[in-house]
């Protein structure tokens, strides 16, 4: 990552295990999500269990490397990219746990649903497709992470609309069928509170996006909009 070697190879050193810890911890974050919709699609309460108590190694991850990054800044000082680096790596892990929150919430929700008889079933295709894009925007996010990819995380940003627009889409539908029918609100809340958490799974992977562009540029690009940020990289 860093545009120079250090006197000290052991601060490269630190540098990269920070780096590869942050992917480690995001390829465990996309699992939890993807065991989540699949418990939830599979109508399975053990994988529910796992999911939920799994979520407390994603918090042992991120206390974790938080502690080495202040370990860094302490010994080493850090200046300049090196900084933006680690910087970049505290805030990435707080929304890779709070990913891990939102999966373990799809879990919790999931249980929820399947433990009594419910008059309508969850909208498993919509529910998955979104799945499908909140997914691939955190992958996306962490294969930036790797590369230092501004034009990919430019992506992300751009695929975040698409997510919301599926959400809306959800919503409204849910609003017709507890219209139709009063039986379905309390599943259509249910429902409604698990594609909430994967919006909010794509607004955590777009944040991840959006600091690859501050490590590489230096630029604060959170609250702008997506024409100054493609502005921003071809700068």
């Amino acid at each position: 990552m860093t545009e120079h070697t250090h006197t000290s190879k052991q601060f490269d050193v630190e540098l990269e295990n920070l780096r590869s810890r942050v992917l480690q911890m995001g390829g465990f974050v996309e699992q939890q999500i993807s065991l989540a919709v699949d418990a939830l699609t599979n109508a399975n309460v053990e994988l529910c269990a796992t999911v939920v108590a799994n979520d407390h190694k994603v918090n042992a991850m991120e206390v974790g490397i938080d502690e080495d990054c202040s370990t860094i800044i302490a010994r080493r000082q850090p200046a300049a990219s090196d900084l933006r680096l680690v910087i970049a790596v505290i805030k990435t892990i707080t929304d890779l746990e709070r990913i891990g929150d939102e999966a373990a919430k799809i879990a919790r929700m999931a249980n929820l649903f399947y433990s009594v008889d419910r008059v309508q079933q969850p909208r498993y295709v919509e529910i998955r497709r979104m799945a499908t894009l909140a997914t691939e925007m955190l992958r996306k996010s962490l294969d930036c992470f790797a590369r230092l990819d501004v034009s990919g995380s430019a992506e992300v940003v751009r695929t975040d609309r698409h997510v919301d627009e599926e959400f809306r889409a959800i919503l409204r539908q849910l609003i017709t069928f507890m219209m139709e029918d009063p039986r379905t609100i309390s599943a259509s809340i249910e429902i409604l509170f698990i594609a909430k958490a994967l919006e909010r799974i794509g607004d955590h992977a777009k944040n991840i996006s959006e600091y690859v562009i501050y490590m590489v540029k230096g630029k604060d690009v959170r609250h702008t909009a997506l024409e100054e940020i493609e502005r921003e990289i071809m700068a």
